[in-house]
């Protein structure tokens, strides 16, 4: 019975319930007139703050130090940034059958977000993986995302995506890469405050964030853009979700195979290579998209989730390979590993 609980098969992230909740939150109490432009602007606040704590934690050195490996590192980007985006490209086919316009676009940004760090670290770490090279996997994929992210969104997207001009460029560079240049650059005074108080910083983060989605969905509400949406369109963006992330799946570990990576460095890959990161992508959807942001980040929130459950599963079963019982690992190893099982349902 202990392994029929639901926690350890099919872990439901908590923050996923408060997004919901912020989601649910909107639609009765939306932000209107003068209350939505106070909400707007700290809106924009909290999203500069998010990525000016995302460069004071990245740490470039533990990045740099994994460019020895850098097959499994160019691997896992092509992964998120070319084989993800043709997925998505190619999913266009898929409207007006199963996606309207709006849906599709926000999964094709959806496929342009950056990996994830900590969930694809406590993944790996579960499977018996490389923990170190998923570490500097993820930390590479955040920072190529903050610039090609938007510069994808521009090239694929277009006007889709709010217009690209060269205003709508400027306020991508003032709200997203400047502050966390400025994190990276203070980083070595600031980054062992960071490290001591991560817990209260990670709540203020993840409270950002939810004033992020709380703001798009407003917007989305006051302007009627929900009356788009039906429930057969959102089981049609379902199943699309779920075929997107059972063929990245298949790719990242049947390819990392094709290309004679051992068996820890192809863990590494499948969970570094098919996951996308809620945390980045919401605010860069808010820039993005501006009043078009609810429905754009809609796919990325539900893929989240269904990412968690299913790699939860699959990182178990890894775990248990009689090719994992054969071979020492270095996951158990390193302390990363210890610490980032407790990560498994983070939202990154």
């Amino acid at each position: 019975m202990k392994r029929l609980r639901w926690p350890s098969r099919l872990p439901i992230d908590p923050y996923i319930v408060l997004l919901v909740g912020t989601v649910g939150l909107a639609a009765l109490l939306p932000a209107r007139g003068g209350a939505a432009h106070v909400v707007s602007g700290a809106s924009t606040a909290a999203i500069a703050f998010l990525f000016f704590l995302y460069g004071a934690r990245l740490s470039t050195r533990e990045a740099l130090d994994g460019l020895k490996h850098w097959r499994l590192h160019v691997t896992v980007l092509a992964c998120t940034f070319v084989l993800f985006p043709l997925l998505g490209l190619a999913a266009r086919g898929l409207v007006p059958v199963l996606l309207t316009q709006p849906l599709y676009q926000g999964l094709l940004f959806l496929t342009l977000v950056p990996s994830t760090i900590q969930s694809s670290i406590a993944f790996t770490s579960i499977a018996r993986g490389n923990v170190p090279a998923a570490i500097c996997a993820g930390s590479f994929s955040s920072l190529v995302g903050i610039v090609l992210t938007p510069l994808l969104a521009a090239a694929f997207l277009g006007g889709g995506a709010g217009g690209f001009s060269a205003h709508s460029l400027v306020t991508i560079v003032l709200q997203l890469l400047v502050p966390f240049v400025a994190g990276q650059v203070l980083r070595p005074w600031i980054g062992p405050f960071v490290a001591r108080h991560k817990k209260v910083l990670g709540l203020v983060d993840r409270g950002s964030i939810l004033l992020v989605v709380y703001t798009a969905f407003s917007e989305g509400m006051v302007r009627g853009i929900w009356h788009q949406v039906s429930p057969a369109r959102l089981g049609g963006l379902l199943a699309v979700e779920a075929v997107l992330l059972a063929v990245m799946l298949a790719l990242t570990w049947y390819g990392a195979k094709a290309l004679r990576f051992g068996r820890e460095d192809r863990i590494a890959i499948q969970f570094a290579g098919s996951k996308k990161s809620l945390a980045s992508g919401l605010p860069m959807a808010s820039v993005l998209f501006g009043a078009h942001a609810s429905l754009a980040v809609l796919p990325l929130m539900l893929f989240h989730q269904m990412q968690l459950m299913v790699c939860a599963v699959i990182a178990k079963r890894r775990a248990h390979d009689p090719e994992a019982r054969q071979e020492p690992t270095r996951a158990a190893r390193p302390a990363a590993a210890r610490t980032a099982v407790g990560t498994a349902t983070r939202s990154r």
